[in-house]
């Protein structure tokens, strides 16, 4: 299912989740400039492989740099090709606004990376011995779907799904489409401990160490004023399914 947009306007220019999508694209471009091995060697040195931090000897024999954990932070700006990329900033756009509106712009910022820190936590701890370097914003994307979930649980959700060659279009309620969503990759990552060798190269644990962190700390990030002005489409999780 594809989301193609939300039912609540936003209340205020979101200007960082407009940065946020800036700097990705920003990013993406110098990639597009970069040769096949300058660009393995970027994803390399600034994405997270997992054994790199698991296993220090072997990362210090390849020459990685020792105690250098910014790879948490810049690899959530690096993405491994335009469908990665407008995937993930067209699931930012869609929902980032909203819950801007409800944080405000630094809020925003520091929520975002927090929740992007955690999936690359929880890809590591889930993938210890991984070889395979791991890029893109989807697991802070992820932490902002779950603020969603509970700060806009009956905002409705247009998405699309292909039937043969139609699209075919209808509506659900942002619950419903979140948690669907979440069980989605909880199945997959699961299904990956499993068997790895029947797993694509997607992160699904970053996806719910984010999107669990986002439903977790969201509160923290609220600020006065935004508690204070709740709209009648923006009902929290608990009042909301009263209305759905």
């Amino acid at each position: 299912m594809l989301p193609i947009r939300d039912s609540i306007p936003s209340r205020h220019t979101p200007f960082m989740m407009w940065v946020l999508i800036a700097i990705n694209v920003g990013v993406f471009l110098f990639e597009l400039s970069l040769g096949p091995h300058r660009l393995e060697g970027l994803f390399y040195l600034f994405g997270i492989v997992p054994a790199r931090f698991s296993h220090p000897e072997w990362a210090a024999t390849l020459g990685f740099p020792v105690d250098d954990y910014w790879p948490f932070l810049t690899s959530m700006f690096l993405h491994g090709g335009w469908l990665h990329l407008i995937g993930n900033m067209w699931t930012l756009w869609i929902f980032g606004d909203n819950v801007e509106d409800r944080m405000g712009p630094v809020r925003f910022l520091l929520f975002y990376l927090l929740c992007g820190l955690s999936a690359g936590i929880t890809h590591w701890f889930t993938n210890p011995h991984s070889t395979v370097p791991t890029v893109g914003a989807s697991g802070a994307i992820a932490g902002v779907l779950g603020a969603y979930f509970i700060l806009y649980p009956t905002s409705r959700i247009i998405v699309m799904v292909p039937l043969l060659f139609w699209p075919f279009f209808f509506e659900l309620p942002a619950v419903i489409y979140l948690a669907f969503w979440f069980w989605s990759q909880l199945f997959s990552g699961t299904f990956s401990l499993v068997g790895p060798q029947n797993i694509g190269g997607i992160a699904w644990w970053a996806h719910i160490g984010g999107f669990i962190t986002g439903t977790l700390i969201y509160r923290f990030f609220l600020g006065r004023k935004q508690l204070r002005q709740i709209y009648e489409d923006e009902f929290g999780f608990l009042t909301g399914w009263y209305k759905i």
